[in-house]
């Protein structure tokens, strides 16, 4: 079955099957008008990589709420608890929740505001902002560093590996990915180690989450090194990638809608449902990978077993069906349909930390700043699949 439309790729006879290419320069221009032309023509299609991509909200619920024949389990290597399935998942899901339940996140707010505040007090003066560069990226480690109880000698690190990580995964080259996981995954053995050398010597270890997590245990029994690894892999790079990724869209949406602007500084209490809403129009985190494990018919395509079905949720979180005009900024929409954070048993844990980081990073630039815009000619180059917003956005700041 081939369906015509802008973004489809060209790819000859042998391969009439493929419905798009989401690599392709056409749909790298601009992922989201492009995901919405998908969405018209082609609401499930099938890609040049192999994958079956879901494009609706009603589909991609269906995919979300039957775990049982769309599998989390896509990788070869330990991911707790994203790449688990019950009955596996339960315990660790468990376990992974307790670190973001009401205590965790109220002991960490005074540590998140101080974080904002000090790095905004630091752009006092600076007319012109790069917002990825100089706002984003640094705070969105900062923040990752402070909940894991990391030491600052790591943001610089960390935001290196990050750009490594970008540049490996947009390019494909599995060696590269490799070895940038083996990467990271030595920063954290390294904070690992050095908590055991200090329990081990008799000092006073750090109280923070990655010394817990080495306390830690599910069904009984101690946390893996593994487990730990792949447990903190998951929080931190998520947090390093979406968060800045999300302060740069709700800026530069934020610089753009002044109406807005007011809106929030007359009810501070809708900032929520506000970056909520703006991330439901352009998307911090594109797709995810789920798995058939039979075969299955969704949105009319028949899809095999054992094959790779992709969650865009860039996509159906614009679907007309439910919201209407994608791009209308709207605080009155029924909340549940937002599957900015997922959905169902693998729905994100880190939501509520989450949450406090966009809420407090808005509320302290309104407080900082009087005024928000684009200055003229400013420099915007849109992040490329598999990332989403901005690679490099300037903003006006007075």
């Amino acid at each position: 079955m081939r369906h015509d439309h802008p973004v489809s790729a060209d790819l000859g006879d042998a391969a009439a099957a493929i419905d798009w290419d989401p690599r392709s320069p056409e749909v790298l221009a601009d992922q989201i008008a492009a995901y919405d032309a998908m969405r018209a023509s082609c609401p499930v299609a099938h890609g040049a990589q192999g994958n079956w991509t879901v494009f609706g909200h009603e589909d991609t619920i269906r995919v979300l709420d039957d775990h049982e024949t769309f599998s989390n389990a896509v990788s070869a290597h330990v991911a707790i608890p994203n790449g688990m399935d019950p009955p596996e998942h339960t315990a660790f899901r468990a376990l992974v929740d307790r670190y973001f339940d009401d205590e965790h996140i109220a002991a960490f707010e005074p540590v998140c505001r101080s974080i904002v505040a000090r790095h905004l007090d630091g752009l006092r003066g600076q007319r012109d902002l790069e917002v990825m560069g100089d706002l984003a990226e640094p705070v969105a480690n900062a923040l990752a560093c402070a909940f894991m109880g990391w030491p600052d000698t790591l943001h610089e690190p960390l935001r290196e590996w990050t750009r490594k990580n970008h540049e490996a995964t947009r390019a494909m080259d599995r060696e590269a990915m490799s070895h940038v996981a083996m990467e990271f995954d030595g920063y954290i053995r390294e904070q690992l180690d050095l908590r055991r050398a200090a329990r081990a010597a008799g000092a006073e270890a750090p109280d923070d989450v990655t010394a817990a997590l080495l306390r830690d245990s599910v069904e009984g029994r101690p946390l893996t090194d593994a487990e730990i690894v792949s447990i903190v892999r998951n929080w931190t790079v998520g947090e390093l990638g979406t968060i800045a990724a999300s302060i740069g869209i709700i800026v530069e949406f934020l610089a753009r809608r002044p109406d807005v602007v007011q809106l929030l500084r007359d009810d501070p209490g809708a900032i929520r449902a506000a970056t909520d809403e703006i991330l439901r129009i352009h998307a911090p985190l594109v797709a995810n990978r789920r798995r058939s494990t039979r075969p299955v018919t969704i949105g009319g395509r028949d899809i095999p077993q054992d094959e790779r079905v992709i969650v865009l949720w860039a996509s159906a979180n614009r679907d007309e069906r439910v919201f209407g005009d994608p791009d209308e900024f709207r605080l009155d929409r029924d909340p549940s349909d937002n599957l900015l954070y997922g959905r169902g048993i693998h729905d994100c844990p880190g939501a509520p930390l989450a949450r406090l980081e966009l809420h407090v990073v808005v509320e302290a630039l309104l407080a900082t700043f009087r005024t928000l815009s684009l200055p003229p000619g400013e420099r915007r180059e849109l992040a490329r699949y598999p990332g989403s917003g901005f690679s490099v956005l300037d903003v006006r700041l007075a």
